[in-house]
């Protein structure tokens, strides 16, 4: 394995899109004022110069989302899919991954204004950090193996196909502990499709967030692809990406204190649990089973609150819960699910955050960590590297070292932008999160799956917990897809031949999770 560090521009490839979508867009447009659909053949000149314009600056978007451009990304950073590419709910991508890819090449992002001696100090440190991902990765192999081991009940005699698929499976449980040390800069490569309209917004906005810099370079790289097939769709209208000096955040007066005394603060709130309910709907059972009653035009006493309840959120009832298919919305009963909402104050590290905020439809306010940076180490450890002394001598020496790093940096002037990339996966990261029940009721059930990342899974069990407390009839049927479908539906598990290996539906929620 070579110790240098793979860098280079990112690499934008549109790889499908509509051959005419402004024209497309312009026939969506006409045909709101037209008893049939219009097709993009009829759209003439006149109609491009006229409403195309009129529409868009008169904020009738709807038909620029019709056209949607799938593109392949590469050599882009961590930092800048969590800071940027992902900060909204408007798109959909399939990511490399760093629990299951073990990452054997060092390939980063670099900054490029860094001078050499910046440059030195940076490639050193990232470096460093994939030599405590090696390490890491073999202590815990021996640990993830012994547990798996066990939860598949693999013995001395097994076939040797099932000892191999358990010596796959635990070296992807290392890599996934492992990957905590790995640097925010570290390059990933991803499909990431987006309608018009959000490109546009991209394009606007893509000097705003903590990676400025790398965001100008991949959306005008993405603008500059969509031009390539049709130049009109950008040419023609929208005013183009704000200047720095317009972007709000930067422009007040400054108010950020010490970063660690607010981490400190936060942590108090949070009185070491991972998701602390901090509001929410006061009136939630009684809303949803009245909601519940107006969708089938029933009464309290025809349809008392607990039955009420019952249909909405019971696997036995409503089969709709039974689905893998997320279909609530799209089910009257379900849509009653949206009166209640919840908010969170929440802490999870960088990489388990960039899982998170894959669940679109439960919004947060995350940190500018240009804003809330730490002079002291600030992370996250999984509890496996925990348990490992030596693992974990590993570990917190990489977040130091991460920590110094950064802080030489800055001492050297480099911009704060640039510097962060250096900091580990383990970032912790706090911040306020809300959802209505019909989305995290969906969030739980894929999240209480002892195959979800570990700190979502234990953020999700923080946070029925607490729904318990307030809201028992609404948590009591909230659980992985297993106590849905246990004696209802087969297969128990939806994960095949990943099952966990732990009958969960027998006991939930009093369950103990062994990786």
């Amino acid at each position: 394995m070579s110790d240098v560090v793979v860098s280079g521009a990112p690499v934008v490839t549109l790889r499908q899109a509509p051959g005419r979508a402004y024209d497309g867009a312009l026939a969506a447009a006409r045909t709101c004022y037209s008893p049939r659909v219009i097709g993009p053949e009829e759209i003439t000149e006149a109609h491009r110069e006229n409403i195309g314009p009129l529409t868009f600056e008169g904020g009738h978007h709807t038909v620029f989302q019709h056209a949607h451009f799938e593109f392949g990304l590469e050599n882009v950073s961590r930092q800048f899919v969590w800071s940027f590419l992902h900060s909204h709910p408007f798109y959909n991508s399939e990511q490399s991954s760093q629990r299951f890819v073990r990452l054997d090449e060092i390939r980063a992002y670099v900054p490029p204004r860094l001078a050499a001696e910046a440059r030195g100090v940076y490639e050193a440190a990232v470096v460093s950090a994939w030599e405590s991902y090696r390490r890491l990765n073999a202590l815990l192999k021996d640990d993830t193996h012994r547990i798996l081991a066990e939860l598949r009940h693999l013995t001395p005699n097994a076939a040797e196909k099932r000892r191999k698929k358990v010596a796959r499976e635990s070296e992807k449980k290392s890599i996934e502990l492992a990957r905590y040390v790995i640097p925010i800069a570290a390059f990933t490569s991803m499909v990431h499709t987006v309608s018009g309209i959000v490109l546009h917004r991209l394009w606007r906005m893509m000097r705003s967030g903590d990676t400025p810099g790398e965001n100008v370079a991949i959306v005008t790289a993405m603008v500059d692809r969509v031009r390539e097939v049709d130049p009109a769709f950008f040419d023609r209208i929208g005013e183009g990406p704000l200047p720095a000096e317009a972007i709000v955040e930067s422009r007040f007066p400054a108010v950020a204190g010490d970063g660690d005394a607010a981490a400190a603060r936060l942590d108090a709130q949070l009185g070491g649990l991972t998701s602390r309910l901090v509001d929410y709907s006061a009136r939630a059972e009684e809303t949803t089973a009245e909601a519940v009653r107006a969708v089938f035009g029933a009464t309290a006493e025809t349809l008392p609150d607990a039955e009420a309840l019952e249909r909405a959120l019971s696997p036995a009832i409503n089969r709709y819960r039974l689905e893998t298919l997320q279909i609530s919305v799209h089910s009257p009963l379900g849509r009653a699910l949206h009166h209640a909402s919840y908010t969170f104050l929440k802490k999870l590290s960088h990489t388990a955050d960039s899982q998170d905020q894959r669940h679109r439809m439960v919004p947060a306010s995350r940190p500018l960590m240009t804003l809330t940076d730490t002079a002291r180490p600030d992370y996250v450890t999984p509890p496996l590297v925990a348990a490992n002394a030596e693992a974990l001598d590993v570990y917190v020496a990489a977040m130091e070292r991460a920590w110094e790093a950064k802080n030489r940096l800055l001492d050297m002037g480099v911009a704060l932008e640039d510097a962060l990339y250096l900091l580990p996966n383990a970032k912790a990261l706090r911040f306020h999160e809300t959802g209505s029940l019909v989305y995290l009721a969906h969030k739980w059930v894929m999240r209480t799956c002892f195959n979800a990342q570990e700190e979502i899974y234990r953020a999700s069990m923080d946070e029925l917990d607490q729904l318990r407390a307030i809201h028992p009839r609404l948590a009591k049927h909230m659980g992985p897809p297993c106590v849905l479908r246990a004696g209802r539906i087969t297969p128990t598990c939806t994960e095949g031949e990943h099952f966990c290996g732990v009958p969960v539906w027998r006991n939930f929620p009093d369950v103990v999770r062994p990786l």
